[in-house]
């Protein structure tokens, strides 16, 4: 993307929107765990047999409010994908849009007409296929929005409704298996979201991606280090959701020891008295050596991702200057890390509140989409230091045809 492109300020906009729709969904389903609340409504896409949408007020007491009101910001996010995928793909999104909707909208009616085991797989068929068959009609003929832009639209596109199905599984074939898939799933969307404000960015598009005027553009070891650390944040988090959704958050009771020693022992005999406080002091279900090893290693690293992000901050600072945008942008994910860390730990000793025990679920998506976003820019740096981009004179427009007037209305898109 060059330097002089013409900037669609409300497309950014809508992708922020977008983003943020899907961090307070992240922010809804850790409630909805944190609650223990994941089956409170044993039906879907239904809820309690009532249409979604038409379910009562007055019902939505307990632990049915979390699991509904995540069900409903589901919806919300799906809608908003959908638009921004027309919006990003342009003119040329049309008609794979009503073809897959309408192929979707059969599909749903299929499986409601022959399959009754699989009707709520039906129910989420139809609905998402006229929603889908809605944005092909609509007749926008802005052009495509610059590469990759448009692929990760229908990546994202892709990825929801798949998000979707798995969140409706998970409660029709109760298994935990697919809650930590839907969770891990869920963060990694996110960061695709974050990726898409990104590159639609006024910065992205007025500096080429660059954040150094320097020849080198950063070294190798950095942008490498980046990336692995937030992939190192992703498995972390993968384990979080696998703690969560085995409802084994607790599993270790103190912090910074565990049950009292610097690594537990989990022998048989240690297992059943640890168990047997659990019921005797908070009544929670019983855990597993295995349980209580997961959240060691969690703990583990997390201390790695504390020095992994720590390292990156130095180094962004030894090598660009603490004024830099990236030293900023690297010592605010330093920060993050923190208070992910201390969340951590409050988790622990606050019992496992709910309030805390979300927080600390969304600040983990923000590290891991911190962590995207570096590795995006590292990247694209070293790219623009081997000369493999167009030159910087030309502009979007030019490259792509995004911002440029349509033929056919003459009006920007």
């Amino acid at each position: 993307m060059g330097t002089g492109s013409q900037f669609n300020s409300s497309l950014f906009r809508f992708a922020c929107l977008t983003a943020l729709a899907t961090l307070a969904l992240v922010s809804i389903g850790g409630l909805v765990t944190s609650h223990e609340a994941g089956m409170a409504v044993p039906d879907w896409p239904n809820s309690y047999g009532y249409n979604m949408f038409l379910f009562p007020i007055s019902k939505w007491v307990g632990g049915i409010f979390y699991e509904h009101s995540h069900r409903l910001v589901a919806t919300i996010v799906g809608t908003l994908v959908v638009a921004l995928t027309r919006w990003l793909g342009g003119r040329a999104s049309q008609l794979p849009l009503s073809l897959i909707g309408a192929a979707e909208l059969v599909a749903g009616f299929a499986l409601l007409s022959v399959a009754p085991k699989l009707q709520g797989a039906g129910h989420f068929l139809s609905g998402i296929g006229v929603v889908v068959l809605l944005a092909g009609a609509v007749w926008v003929r802005n052009e495509p929005a610059p590469k990759p832009l448009p692929a990760l639209g229908w990546l994202a596109f892709v990825l929801v409704q798949i998000q979707g199905l798995l969140g409706g599984l998970r409660v029709v074939l109760y298994k935990n298996e697919i809650g930590i898939f839907h969770a891990t799933l869920a963060q990694l969307f996110f960061v695709l979201l974050c990726a898409i404000c990104l590159l639609a960015g006024p910065w992205w598009q007025a500096n080429n991606g660059r954040f150094s005027t320097t020849p080198h553009h950063g070294p190798r070891w950095l942008a490498a280090l980046v990336t692995a650390v937030s992939v190192l944040i992703l498995g972390q988090l993968i384990l979080g959701a696998t703690m969560r959704h085995q409802h084994a958050g607790l599993a270790i009771p103190d912090f910074p020891l565990a049950y009292g020693k610097l690594w537990p022992v989990t022998d048989r005999a240690s297992v059943q008295l640890y168990n047997q406080h659990r019921l005797e002091t908070v009544g929670t279900n019983a855990i597993t050596g295995a349980q209580i090893l997961l959240q060691m290693v969690h703990r583990l690293v997390a201390i790695c991702s504390l020095l992994g992000v720590g390292l990156c901050a130095w180094g962004a600072s030894r090598t660009f200057g603490h004024r830099a945008p990236l030293s900023k942008l690297a010592w605010g994910w330093f920060g993050l890390i923190c208070l992910q860390a201390l969340l951590g730990a409050a988790t622990i000793w606050s019992n496992k509140a709910a309030d805390i025990a979300t927080a600390h679920v969304v600040v983990g998506a923000l590290s891991l989409a911190f962590g995207g976003i570096m590795s995006i820019v590292c990247i694209r740096n070293l790219t623009l230091a081997s000369g493999n981009v167009l030159p910087a004179s030309r502009t979007v427009a030019e490259s792509s045809g995004f911002g440029a007037p349509s033929p056919a209305t003459g009006i920007h898109s």
